[in-house]
């Protein structure tokens, strides 16, 4: 259970710092220029962000643990490539076809999509045991 907690503890903080870097920084002049399709910055809800991200983290986490027979590292980063490809193309290139984003902005959300899937696997496979 501990081993767990930590998980997701991990994968939380490890996908907020993904989501800083990329959203925060990469992509903050794209969206100052797409500005009319984001609430304005004042309401913005920070506080229901993270707690998606740690839903998602505890869902991620509590998925690895429960079905992956094997575990480890490589089981993690296996799992974490195929989760985080198949919401990479969702959020990337689902949310391209249906808002006028740059595509510019679309792929940069497939590949963060992706390295969140990727570093969620590869801390949930490091740390998870039983």
């Amino acid at each position: 259970m501990v081993r767990t907690i930590a998980a997701i503890v991990a994968v939380f903080v490890g996908w907020e710092a993904v989501d800083f870097l990329v959203h925060g920084v990469l992509l903050k002049a794209s969206y100052a220029e797409t500005a009319s399709l984001w609430r304005p910055e004042a309401e913005i809800k920070m506080g229901l962000m993270a707690l998606v991200v740690l839903i998602g983290a505890l869902a991620f986490v509590l998925i690895y643990k429960r079905l992956a027979r094997d575990k480890g590292l490589f089981k993690g980063l296996e799992y974490g490539f195929w989760f985080g490809l198949a919401a990479a193309v969702s959020m990337g290139y689902g949310t391209y076809a249906v808002m006028p984003i740059p595509y510019s902005m679309a792929q940069a959300w497939f590949l963060a999509s992706l390295a969140h899937g990727l570093l969620g696997g590869a801390l949930a496979g490091a740390i998870v045991r039983d």
